[in-house]
């Protein structure tokens, strides 16, 4: 309910954003959310030289926190997340969902190693039917991960019940949460197809 998130949202779902605004203000939005989701992550203490004294101050523990895409439009709020935790390590699943079937189709997985020693954050900008997004959560756990966190800039009522089904401990955080899927698996009211809006492409 951030006032600079909702009215950066506002600027996106307007169909006449150009491709290079709404690609801007993702970015923008993603960092806010970022500092949202990054809430949780372990700290310690180190003791460093002020200017004026010795102190012992946190610092963050722990293996490198994992940022996973779900292509292709994931990749829009990746340097998001980046620019504010650049020691992270980075992975991507490749899924595309069937037009027909609205199931999701596998056809790329990498991800960082020891991701069970590590946070991991599955970022994609669309949470609509869910299926693409649990399927990427059941990759990541089958690599290893246990501590995941779902970041998106929009998502449906019936895409969160989905992943709440499946994954059930995997926190999610939104920018909005929107009022229903059409018959096509679209959010409503929504802001398009974010990757084609993102990229440009139809």
């Amino acid at each position: 309910d951030h006032p600079l998130v909702q009215h950066k949202l506002t600027l996106m779902r307007d169909k006449g954003t150009s491709t290079s605004e709404f690609r801007r203000l993702l970015h923008e939005i993603t960092q806010l959310l970022a500092y949202e989701i990054t809430r949780e992550l372990p700290l310690t203490q180190t003791s460093i030289d002020t200017p004026m004294e010795t102190m012992d101050s946190p610092i963050l523990a722990g293996k490198k926190l994992a940022l996973v895409s779900i292509l292709r439009a994931g990749n829009g709020m990746l340097d998001g997340v980046l620019d504010l935790v650049p020691s992270a390590r980075v992975g991507f699943v490749g899924l595309y969902r069937d037009e027909e079937t609205l199931l999701p189709v596998q056809y790329y997985f990498k991800a960082p190693k020891e991701l069970g020693d590590r946070m991991v954050i599955a970022v994609d900008p669309m949470l609509a039917t869910g299926n693409s997004s649990a399927a990427a959560i059941d990759l990541l756990k089958e690599a290893g991960a246990t501590n995941i966190r779902f970041l998106c800039l929009l998502a449906a009522p019936e895409g969160v019940a989905r992943m709440k089904d499946a994954h059930p401990d995997v926190p999610i955080v939104t920018a909005s949460l929107d009022r229903e899927l059409n018959e096509k698996g679209y959010i409503m009211p929504g802001l398009g197809d974010a990757g084609d809006r993102m990229f440009g492409t139809k």
